[in-house]
């Protein structure tokens, strides 16, 4: 629902808001949506020039809501421009003071790429920006295949026309688009300076056949999010800042992901609904032996197969000696316990470790689609853990087979 228009008194003897001295009312309209800000300059000739001194701006397309999705970015891009204006233009609201932060979220839309391209550009221009983030999508509605290539074409050109903006990016979220086999790579080695990349609902145009291949070795990665991507496989050839890495994949081949050369990777989050019979793979073929400072480990199996093969400690015990906190969730009810006991015996230095039946609303649909297979697995008798500190156990409704599984986790 659209908020109401801001309302201001703008006859000076009544405005008694419009007295404070420059510095207060800056602080005020740092806490009212940009879009309101823009407002407020409008309604009063006080209070004019002060959005252009703002030096944090958030701006949605949401926050613009018309009867077509061109009008919404019509009145997205006249925001922004209001507050970044051009440098050609010259006017008595030209903006003084550099933009310190600055986060749109906005629409592919054609006929305002140009102009959002080139407002931003001026922004950086004047190099104090530290912080851009981009949230974009494709506009709302049932894209088809085609159309979703089509608008990841057009955001990889939308990037190339004015990489002096985005080598400014931060942080970018990029949902419903559809990537060449080298899109992402590029992608992220033409961001220097891009921490965060987050693709929702993304996958490549052969999908079926085509690997997701991150090889940037010079980037400054910190932070990758694929949610719903689909591809054949994700790898991680070089990615040497990334310290965090969350995957949620439905289509996959053994093993979904592979990270290569991540020595600075310290969460990984990996969540994969399997619904057809495949053997399960080794966690040691998934993830890296270069990420010793590995210190969070969390799976989900979205109560479906077991897609992780227990191995011996001695696969692991380099890749785990770091790992402090590990979590599986999503087990489902009649799946046996001890194979869990895997990852303690190969984590020396585990203190939390957690097991999850919890549902997800993702899973429900697939309830009865998969043969589920138990595990088996004999943990080792001489196994003696000393870090341990907590075990958390969640949802399941078996009291005998819950306490059978703390003794054995109280045993060592």
């Amino acid at each position: 629902m659209e908020s109401p228009p801001l309302k201001l008194n703008v006859a000076r003897d009544e405005d008694r808001i419009s007295d404070l001295p420059d510095e207060l009312l800056l602080r005020i309209l740092a806490r009212l949506d940009l879009r309101d800000a823009v407002r407020a300059g409008a309604a009063s000739t006080r209070w004019r020039h002060l959005p252009h001194q703002l030096s944090v701006l958030l701006l949605g397309v949401s926050r613009f809501r018309r009867a077509t999705l061109v009008e919404s970015m019509d009145a997205f891009a006249a925001a922004l421009l209001s507050v970044c204006p051009p440098a050609e233009r010259s006017c008595e609201c030209q903006r003084s003071h550099a933009i310190k932060a600055l986060a749109l979220c906005f629409y592919l839309s054609a006929p305002h790429l140009s102009s959002i391209g080139r407002a931003l550009e001026d922004v950086v221009s004047r190099g104090k920006t530290k912080w851009i983030e981009f949230r974009i999508s494709p506009p709302p509605g049932d894209n088809t295949a085609p159309e979703l290539t089509e608008f990841g074409q057009q955001f990889m050109s939308f990037c190339r026309a004015y990489q002096v903006a985005f080598r400014w990016l931060t942080s970018l979220t990029l949902e419903n688009l559809a990537f060449g086999d080298s899109d992402v790579t590029d992608l992220i080695s033409n961001c220097v300076k891009l921490e965060s990349l987050a693709l929702r609902a993304c996958r490549m145009v052969n999908f079926e056949h085509s690997v997701l291949k991150i090889d940037t070795p010079c980037s400054g990665l910190q932070e990758l999010n694929l949610v719903h991507f689909v591809c054949k496989r994700i790898q991680l050839i070089s990615v040497p800042k990334l310290r965090q890495a969350s995957c949620l994949i439905w289509r996959f081949e053994n093993p979904p992901v592979r990270l290569d050369y991540v020595p600075d990777l310290r969460h990984v989050a990996i969540a994969c609904l399997r619904t057809h019979p495949k053997a399960p793979f080794k966690l040691s073929e998934c993830l890296s032996r270069s990420a010793l400072n590995l210190s969070e480990l969390h799976l989900n199996f979205f109560h479906q197969m077991i897609w992780i093969q227990p191995e011996h400690p001695k696969q692991l015990t380099a890749i785990f000696r770091n790992l402090s906190n590990a979590s599986l969730s999503g087990i489902f009810p009649e799946c046996d316990l001890s194979w869990t006991l895997f990852i303690l015996e190969a984590a020396p230095a585990l203190q939390k470790f957690g097991l999850s039946r919890t549902r997800h609303a993702c899973a429900n649909a697939w309830d009865n689609n998969a043969e589920k297979t138990n595990v088996v697995w004999d943990p080792s008798k001489d196994l003696k853990h000393m870090n341990l500190k907590s075990l958390m156990i969640d949802g399941f409704e078996e009291e005998d087979k819950v306490a059978a599984y703390i003794w054995l986790v109280v045993e060592r």
